[in-house]
């Protein structure tokens, strides 16, 4: 007899092994015509995969391991479709992603756009074929065989160790090497769409070859992939690589080079906005500001350890061994406010000595990586360390999540974030500084200041900096990319490596703490999530131009100069549109470029001293006098709206 126990607690029997679909019918046959995987004590199983007991949950297709079974099949439905009509194509890998699935291929010429019309159709006469997804295994010697004429598979075999028994997925002529899972039947997939074409290096190194990868998405039902394309097609709108161009915020220019961007006027501003506030607000919570080099000699790097951790993702100027100095542009800041509190002897009556400063940083992301202003290769980073004692590490990181918070709240960004409590992986020396105990109560330490806190957070390992775990602020990009926007982290090593010290109530020298943080991040990273969040109709005290006056005709251009005068005294960004066009025109250029305010001025404004005030959001609110809409604006403005 063989129990299982499901989510809810409940128990039940069988007179021996079953597989997920049986356990589904055995609930519900609803649940049956649903299901299409499992999770058993925790790990994701296929329908047609046996059980032999354990805890047992029925995965859908709205679950999100649900999705990424359904997603899986999907893959292999594509590149079924591929191999039929592109026999001499090579099959790289077909994951399922949080999105949707791609495959990668090896094949020349590229696909093109028209291509993936034929293999759209292709798939859907697969999918009307209905072939049962079957797997088995090979020993590894008859794997390979299996495999001749397809590169990429091959050599995944390969690194495999010897005795591994390898499994593959067939549905009809076709067959792929892989792990699993998969639906029952590529029958379930009824609605598919192929979304776009990239090229892919080879597990992601650019000195591999570049593949032809095709992303897709994939749904049990029309009407889902329908309402799924219209989000698409909104968060093409959306998208700050294109809006920011369209708004005239950033480019970029080829003979510059990629991960590069150029910020114009307007973007510039917004950043210098931001800058501004965030220096200002720093320095209320006590941070004093620093101005370090954006490079330094090799000899600073390795005493932090970024030679040793990071030397990939830096940029190096000089070769070692050839009697030259080696520097490297800086990647972090922390080494060189290190420097800074090291220049003089401190007692524990100066701690917490709090550092901040808005530090350009520089690193080399592979070319695959870069997008937009999400990730580049040089960046402004509102980047700060608090030095402190034991005593004091809990109110400072506390403070210091509350300043960044404050900081998101004042973006209108808070609800859409997240925590992510990042640790070590003990199993890559590689990647961390080798101390076991260090790691485990540095971790320790701070798991308690956040469940004390009562922060809703995440767990994820092997996410922590090579030097001490962190607390990571997620988000996600209008596509569904998620990416890290600001860290706090607790730093249990660079004082030490770094000789830091203070004097305590004994006289006796003692290591310090360190929290390495960032308030608002990178300016240019929170830049795109502005862009895409308020698709670029940004708040009023962010807004690059607050106000445009509008003339309707040019008897009123002393009365628009004399106002726009006024307006920049009191620090409004403010511009004047007194070409000889239609004030219609002008009114929807304006929209266009989502000023928040439009004053308009004609002859009846000169006369009665007034301005026509249009908000972007409501438009024509009526006339007022014009400080009267100065203390509308300054309101707005201060409150940050």
């Amino acid at each position: 007899m063989m129990e299982i126990v499901l989510k809810d607690g409940s128990k039940m029997q069988f007179d021996g092994p079953v597989t997920v679909g049986d356990i589904a019918q055995a609930i519900s046959p609803g649940l049956a015509r649903v299901a299409v995987g499992a999770l058993v004590d925790g790990d994701v199983k296929g329908i047609q995969d046996t059980v032999t007991g354990g805890q047992v949950q029925i995965l859908t297709f709205d679950d999100p391991a649900g999705k990424k079974i359904f997603w899986h099949t999907a893959s292999h439905i594509l590149a079924q479709a591929v191999k039929r009509l592109f026999p001499q194509a090579k099959l790289a890998i077909g994951p399922a992603i949080d999105t949707g699935f791609y495959y990668d291929f090896d094949i020349e010429p590229a696909f093109t756009q028209e291509d993936l019309t034929k293999i759209e159709e292709e798939m859907a006469k697969i999918v009307k074929e209905g072939y049962p997804l079957e797997r088995y295994t090979l020993p590894k010697d008859e794997a390979l065989k299996a495999e001749e004429g397809e590169p990429y598979k091959v050599e995944l075999i390969q690194e495999l160790p010897e005795g591994e028994i390898i499994s593959f997925y067939k549905q009809g002529e076709f067959t792929d090497l892989c792990a699993g899972p998969h639906l029952s039947s590529v029958k379930g997939v009824k609605a598919f769409k192929l979304i776009n074409l990239a090229g892919a290096y080879w597990r992601g190194d650019e000195k591999n070859k570049m593949l032809t990868r095709i992303y897709g998405v994939a749904f049990p039902k029309k009407s889902m992939l329908e309402e799924h394309l219209k989000k698409l097609e909104e968060a093409r709108e959306r998208d700050h690589n294109r809006l920011g161009r369209e708004l005239g915020l950033f480019t970029t220019v080829d003979v510059i080079g990629q991960g590069l961007p150029l910020l114009t006027p307007k973007g510039a501003k917004i950043i210098q906005v931001m800058q501004r506030f965030v220096e200002d607000t720093e320095e209320e919570w006590g941070y004093q500001l620093t101005k370090t080099p954006v490079m330094a000699k090799s000899d600073l790097y390795k005493i932090s350890g970024h030679w040793d951790h990071y030397r990939d993702g830096m940029f190096i100027m000089g070769e070692e061994g050839k009697d030259e100095e080696v520097m490297a542009l800086r990647p972090m800041t922390c080494p060189f406010q290190f420097m800074i509190y090291k220049s003089e002897q401190h007692s524990y009556r100066e701690l917490p000595v709090r550092y901040s400063e808005t530090s350009p940083l520089f690193r080399n992301e592979a070319s695959g990586e870069m997008h937009g202003l999400i990730r580049v290769r040089q960046f402004t980073l509102a980047d700060g360390h608090i030095i402190c004692t034991p005593e004091q590490l809990e109110k400072e990181f506390t403070d210091t999540l509350h300043l960044l918070q404050y900081m998101m709240r004042s973006l209108g960004i808070e609800d859409d974030i997240w925590y992510r409590f990042s640790k070590w992986d003990p199993t890559n020396i590689e990647k961390y500084i080798d101390n076991p105990p260090a790691w485990e109560s540095s971790q320790r330490i701070m798991k308690g200041i956040l469940d004390k806190i009562g922060l809703d957070y995440i767990e994820a390992d092997g996410e922590a900096a090579f030097y001490g775990p962190k607390l990571d602020v997620q988000f996600r990009n209008v596509h569904g990319k998620e990416d890290t926007i600001i860290t706090l982290q607790v730093d249990f090593a660079l004082a030490e490596r770094f000789d830091l010290y203070y004097v305590d109530q004994n006289d006796e020298k003692q290591r310090p703490y360190i929290i390495h943080r960032s308030s608002i991040g990178c300016y240019e990273r929170t830049l795109a999530m502005l862009i895409e969040k308020y698709a670029g109709a940004f708040p009023v005290w962010l807004a690059p131009e607050q106000v445009r006056v509008l003339s309707i005709t040019n008897r009123s251009d002393g009365y628009i100069h004399d106002a726009v005068k006024k307006m920049r005294k009191r620090g409004i960004r403010v511009a004047s549109d007194l070409r000889n066009e239609k004030i219609g025109y002008k009114i929807r250029e304006a929209q266009m470029e989502r000023i928040p305010y439009v004053l308009i001025v004609g002859d009846k404004e000169v006369t009665d001293g007034t301005v026509a005030v249009r908000r972007r959001e409501e438009g024509d609110i009526g006339a007022m006098d014009l400080d009267a809409f100065l203390e509308l604006i300054d309101k707005e403005i201060e409150e940050k709206k």
